[in-house]
């Protein structure tokens, strides 16, 4: 185990995942409404650790196979982070509202639950440009050490979702102002234009 490899994949594995999507926002409404919530949390970081798995070993063996897959998906995934950086921005100027718990859903079974979050990560896109290409062309840049990377980044993964479902009671007074959101989007804009940044330049 590399730990400073190991500590580059924590940091970007948490980069990433904080980003407000729909996953999310599903996950901290089952935290503020107190409904399911280990269930959840589980089921978002093991899909998560899987994705990054297929993401480290998979892009790596295609990447030996494929040599200009590697500079391609880089610079690619820099252009994404930079647009998704500024989209952020974009947000945080123009966003007035804010994420409500909503009504509680009475009756809403585990098993329901479930599908709704593995639909919700499954079924987007985006979880597989962040976990499967991002983390695995970040993670060619540790030749030898991936293994470190990917734990790193999948502990991110447990940290973030356990943290934001059970944490979600205290954090509901927080992002029932708008302002609150605005500037997690800004900072989430200066993540992503340093994560481009970085992919750009090899650093």
């Amino acid at each position: 185990m590399n730990v400073s490899v190991y500590i580059a994949g924590l940091s970007m594995g948490l980069s990433l995942i904080v980003a407000i999507g729909a996953q999310n926002a599903f996950l901290l409404r089952q935290g503020l409404r107190g409904q399911h919530v280990f269930a959840v949390c589980l089921a978002c970081a093991l899909s998560d650790a899987v994705l990054i798995g297929i993401g480290v070993t998979g892009f790596g063996t295609a990447a030996a196979w494929l040599p200009w897959l590697d500079p391609v998906m880089r610079y690619a995934g820099a252009a994404f982070l930079a647009w998704y950086g500024a989209k952020s921005l974009w947000s945080a100027w123009r966003s007035t509202g804010a994420l409500t718990a909503g009504p509680r859903a009475e009756g809403q079974g585990l098993g329901r639950t479930l599908l709704a979050c593995l639909a919700i990560t499954w079924l987007n896109p985006h979880v597989y440009l962040d976990t499967v290409v991002l983390l695995g062309t970040i993670s060619t840049q540790f030749d030898g050490f991936q293994a470190s990377f990917a734990a790193g980044a999948i502990t991110g993964s447990f940290l973030f979702f356990f943290s934001l479902g059970f944490g979600a009671t205290k954090l509901r007074p927080i992002f029932a102002r708008p302002a609150a959101w605005r500037l997690l989007e800004g900072v989430i804009a200066l993540v992503m234009w340093g994560i481009a940044f970085s992919l750009v330049t090899g650093r």
